[in-house]
């Protein structure tokens, strides 16, 4: 194996455990902070599971870091159903707490997960930023703009087609259609497409997006991006700068009609620090402006290379902004908010099948993504922590016994009932929860190797 190989997975396991000991602190600590506020005994703190690494006994609490770093747990006095308690001891027990501060408690590590995400993207606004909420008719495989000398324009595809079929496999979201087609090695692509009320076939035979790319070559057919309209720019930035605005489309870079904005994208990043003339069409009106790129050093496979940003965002994508650090207060629950929905939504149309279940990743490729991210600063790997946040919360919150959810399922039958749950009856559904999770991350392991192999 080479240096560079080497070099690459150590990087992306570094920050799988930075990005996982952050949601991990975060969503124990809830519980944690919750459960001192309400009086009881916390006897244990960990980061990770299995045999301790480090531990350090502070007051009752003994705060560890176990040896499987998948997770975490906060052990309480008192929880175990059954457990013996000494009758001077009880008010220290979780078990006889209020119904409603048990619910707090459990309630409180997701709840921590969802105002790490607040955080993450008040500060974000608050500097200005602009910040990206996709909608699900967004990310839907419907194509948005086709090259006219692309493969997908000499097909005869259309602006408005939705991909349904790509040879025997199914398409639910835009991120499949590029994913076959750039490992399709260049072979003709039977394309099912949806227009109107009819069903055509269209065979497709994609490009080299870089023929130059020997060691990694990635196949396109056109309709990889959007139109170039701009929905927003990032302030003090060189588009900012030269004048450009949201609302605006690129029609010309240097002489070069453009149709897409992967085409646009692909003129700035090659022209770091180059004077670059730019028409641009502007409620019917053409304006001529100069944009020089700044030089930005990106990271791919550990290979540093230098390419062009201008500080602008596409179309297809709903943004929130603020005028103001106070603005960014509220506007940050707006952003919460907005991509918990999406999380809520995207789960439910896997379990109905209209998302294709190969989109749930397990450790593989979230270390594979917070590797990307880091290559990309830190600014990423904040965006990604907030983004993973939310779907560790929603994911807990799930009525399956073991997560929190199921804790929470148990308290609200308590409720109702007017009494817990029979042991015996919790330890048959916990079995159950157990077998489930276990299905669920083996699934998920086995989509990441799929992805190795691919």
């Amino acid at each position: 194996m080479s240096p560079d190989i080497i070099y690459v997975i150590v990087q992306k396991i570094w920050w799988f455990l930075v990005v996982l000991g952050v949601l991990v602190t975060f969503h124990e600590f809830g519980h944690f902070i919750v459960a001192r506020w309400a009086g009881v005994k916390v006897l244990k703190f960990s980061l990770g599971f299995g045999p301790k690494l480090l531990s350090r006994q502070i007051g009752d609490t003994e705060y560890l870091i176990s040896a499987i770093p998948l997770g975490g747990y906060v052990k309480m006095f008192g929880e175990e159903t059954g457990e013996p308690v000494p009758p001077g001891e009880r008010e220290l027990s979780f078990s006889h707490k209020p119904l409603w501060k048990r619910t707090l408690i459990v309630a409180a590590g997701p709840g921590f997960n969802f105002f790490l995400s607040y955080l993450i993207f008040s500060a974000w606004l608050a500097v200005g930023a602009p910040l990206p909420i996709p909608t699900f008719a967004e990310l839907s495989p419907t194509i948005d703009a086709v090259r006219p000398d692309s493969p997908a324009g000499r097909a005869r595809l259309q602006a408005g087609d939705r991909i349904t079929r790509i040879d025997e496999r199914d398409i639910t979201t835009k991120n499949e259609i590029y994913a076959v087609v750039a490992e399709s090695g260049g072979r003709s692509l039977a394309f099912e497409v949806r227009r109107g009320n009819t069903l055509k076939t269209f065979f497709v035979t994609p490009e080299l997006y870089d023929p130059g790319d020997v060691e990694h070559p990635l196949y396109v057919i056109g309709i990889e991006e959007a139109a170039p309209v701009v929905t927003a720019v990032m302030p003090d930035m060189p588009a900012a700068q030269a004048g450009l605005k949201e609302g605006d489309r690129i029609i010309e870079i240097q002489g070069e009609t453009i149709q897409t904005w992967s085409q646009m994208t692909r003129i700035i990043k090659t022209h770091p620090r180059d004077s670059l003339s730019m028409q641009v069409e502007r409620e019917g009106t053409v304006l001529t402006l100069t944009i020089i790129p700044e030089a930005h050093e990106v990271k791919d496979q550990g290979i540093a290379t230098t390419i062009g940003k201008i500080g602008i965002m596409g179309s297809g994508r709903s943004v929130i902004r603020a005028s103001s650090p106070l603005t960014a207060v509220f506007q940050g629950v707006k952003a919460t908010w907005g991509w918990s929905e999406l999380t809520v939504v995207g789960i439910y149309k896997m379990l109905t099948g209209e998302i294709s279940s190969k989109n749930i990743g397990g450790p593989i490729m979230i270390a594979s993504a917070s590797g990307t991210a880091a290559e990309r600063g830190l600014a990423d790997v904040m965006f990604f922590v907030a983004i993973l946040s939310i779907n560790l919360g929603i994911l807990n919150l799930l009525p399956i016994p073991v997560l929190d959810g199921g804790h929470l399922f148990f308290f609200a039958c308590e409720a109702i009932l007017g009494r817990p749950l029979a042991e015996r009856q919790r330890e048959f559904t916990q079995q159950v929860g157990i077998v489930l999770l276990f299905g669920i991350m083996i699934f998920a392991f086995f989509n990441d190797i799929q992805r190795l192999l691919q």
